[in-house]
């Protein structure tokens, strides 16, 4: 197991004790255990663990090397398993409504027999947890319409989970000697921040043996539908996923009817009416549908097209990518030839917004440089937290300090060929002041200002919040602006209207946070807002060197956006990125 992995475990055993009741300082144990595995570097500690010298690093004792080791060298604890099987499921459950800790679970298990989901929603409608102290009826109403954004919520799932199994599946599929071509189609191929459930398509000459391969996938939960060429499945996370297998000369209009979107498909039809031609997932065919079903067979070959840019071409149309087939005017953009060039994630240079151990990070400063080396980028950008997100470790300017000198020694020590530029994500304060005073801003690269709390204020409040900070000097982009977490918690309250205004008006970046959680802000805004001039960066918002991937789900949104490479500044090569930091920085007030 990798560090962050067993970290995982530290932290998920220490959950689990607190959801029994367990002494606290057992508790903090393995919290502060977990935190000490992060600040190690991955060499460091197989180094440490060989030389049995773990136990010299603070907050590690005796008890918690051995399940170290253990873990490090087996990949398993069998402390910790019995510790799961000992703890209801229902419990962990609990953890998911948003306002639920383990402490709070433990007074509803003690008080009210609450052990799961449904015993809490009864004794929320019962009143019974209005009653408790420490909880009232506005925790009540919270606690219900969290249980009903889940239920909600759990209709779809994030693109990136999504993606994680639809890409094998389709790997395996064109690998069965039956299967000339195989897609994912629908939201995911769109690449929507999240998906209801998968669509594979495929054009198979024996299809037995494909719907057999489907079904029999590893992970499959259920077989929910099984037919000669379609088939259903779900997987133990929810996630359905459905096959349909056509012949080769129906593949590319079933490809495109299936991606979708319907408001695209129905303005592609109606193109295709207007022109005599009738377009389905069967063809593209005279629409006066006379003719016996072997000349209307006959019809359909003659209309066969070999791929979608063959398809869109007949139809006086250049190709349009899967991720503008909304229905947003991509159609009449194709037929004047002004579609975009996208961006693509090859074009990606780096990214600002990153955190290290310093902060909330898992990984070291040099962890985190050589992994964006590795993916080849020219400089990376590390923005910790800022010293009042005491939740998250921020810095204060003691500590903030120390790292800028880290950084700037990293740099001259030329070990690394990506650069590093030192930066901050800066809280923006409930009357939206910035964290730092302008001194500690100057000594930095870039800021990155960003809400953490108060994010229920009023609309008119936290829009006049985020402007003051958008208005200081020192800002250089607005992280994640409107705070949503997909699938978890909704997006504040901001007239993001007024808020882009302002960015555009003071040379600021809005952020497109690329966490997969996020994808902040939202790709429906970037089309009318860059084509006004707002630059975009994606930023990973990476809390450890696999997050620093999530670009990609940066890039999806950015192309959804219709933004291409000139609009991301993070597409830039590394001197024109420092000109424009410089250029910025010049036109800043002393």
């Amino acid at each position: 197991m990798t560090k962050n992995e067993i970290a995982d475990v530290l932290t998920e055993i220490a959950t689990l004790l607190e959801l029994k009741g367990e002494n606290p300082f057992k508790v903090r144990a393995y919290q502060t255990g977990a935190r000490a595995l992060e600040a190690i570097e991955e060499a460091e500690l197989g180094r440490l663990i060989a030389e049995e010298k773990l136990g010299t690093v603070k907050g590690l004792g005796e008890a918690l090397v051995q399940k170290i080791t253990e873990l490090h060298t087996t990949g398993r604890l069998i402390f910790f398993d019995n510790l799961k099987a000992s703890v209801e499921p229902g419990l962990v459950d609990l953890l998911q409504i948003p306002g639920l800790g383990p402490k709070k679970i433990q007074v509803l298990k003690a008080k009210l027999g609450v052990t799961d989901i449904a015993s809490l929603t009864a004794a929320c409608h019962d009143g019974r947890v209005a009653a408790l102290d420490g909880f009232g009826e506005k925790t009540q109403e919270k606690l219900l319409a969290g249980i009903k954004n889940r239920e909600a919520y759990g209709k779809r799932h994030l693109w990136w989970d999504a993606a994680a199994i639809a890409e094998p599946i389709v790997t395996g599929l064109r690998a069965l000697p039956q299967v000339r071509r195989a897609e994912a189609a629908g939201s995911l191929r769109r690449s929507m921040e999240t998906v209801g459930d998968l669509d594979f398509l495929v054009s198979a000459t024996d299809v037995a043996p494909v719907v057999a391969w489907f079904v029999a996938m590893p992970g499959v939960k259920e077989v929910t539908a099984q037919g000669e060429t379609k088939a259903s499945v779900r997987f133990e996370s929810g996630l359905q996923a459905d096959l349909r297998i056509v012949p080769d000369e129906q593949f590319v209009f079933a490809l495109h009817h299936f991606t979708g979107s319907k408001d695209h498909n129905v303005q592609m039809r109606q193109r295709a009416l207007a022109r005599g031609l009738s377009l389905s997932e069967w063809g593209l065919v005279p629409a006066d549908g006379e003719g016996t079903a072997k000349e209307k067979a006959e019809k359909r070959k003659s209309g066969k097209v070999e791929n979608e840019s063959e398809l869109f071409a007949a139809l006086g149309l250049h190709f349009i990518p899967p991720e503008l087939r909304e229905g947003l005017g991509e159609i009449e953009a194709a037929e004047r030839a002004e579609l975009p060039r996208l961006v693509e994630l090859g074009d990606l240079r780096g990214a600002f917004h990153n955190h290290t151990t310093a902060s909330d990070g898992r990984n070291t400063l040099a962890e985190m440089t050589a992994a964006a080396e590795a993916l080849g980028w020219d400089y990376l950008g590390i923005a910790d937290h800022s010293k009042s997100s005491y939740q998250a470790n921020g810095l204060d300017e003691a500590r903030l300090a120390k790292q800028v000198a880290e950084i700037r020694a990293l740099n001259d020590s030329k070990k690394f060929k990506t650069h590093v530029f030192a930066g901050s994500e800066v809280d923006i304060l409930a009357d939206g002041r910035l964290d730092y005073d302008d001194a500690t801003l100057a000594s930095l690269d870039y800021v990155v200002a960003s809400v953490h709390n108060a994010l229920t204020q009023d609309e008119a409040t936290m829009t006049a919040r985020i402007i003051r900070a958008i208005e200081h000097p020192r800002t250089t982009m607005l992280g994640h602006a409107t705070g949503r977490l997909l699938l978890r918690r909704e997006a504040s309250r901001v007239d993001l209207a007024k808020v882009i205004d302002a960015a555009i008006a003071h040379g600021v970046i809005i952020e497109l946070n690329a966490s997969p959680w996020r994808l902040d802000l939202d790709w429906r805004l970037w089309r009318k807002a860059a084509g006004r001039g707002l630059l975009c960066a994606i930023n990973p918002d990476a809390h450890e060197i696999e997050g620093l991937r999530h670009v990609r789900a940066g890039i999806n949104a950015a192309r959804k956006g219709g933004l291409t490479r000139e609009q991301v500044l993070t597409t830039w090569p590394l001197k024109r990125v420092r000109e424009w930091l410089a250029a910025r920085s010049a036109k800043t007030p002393a």
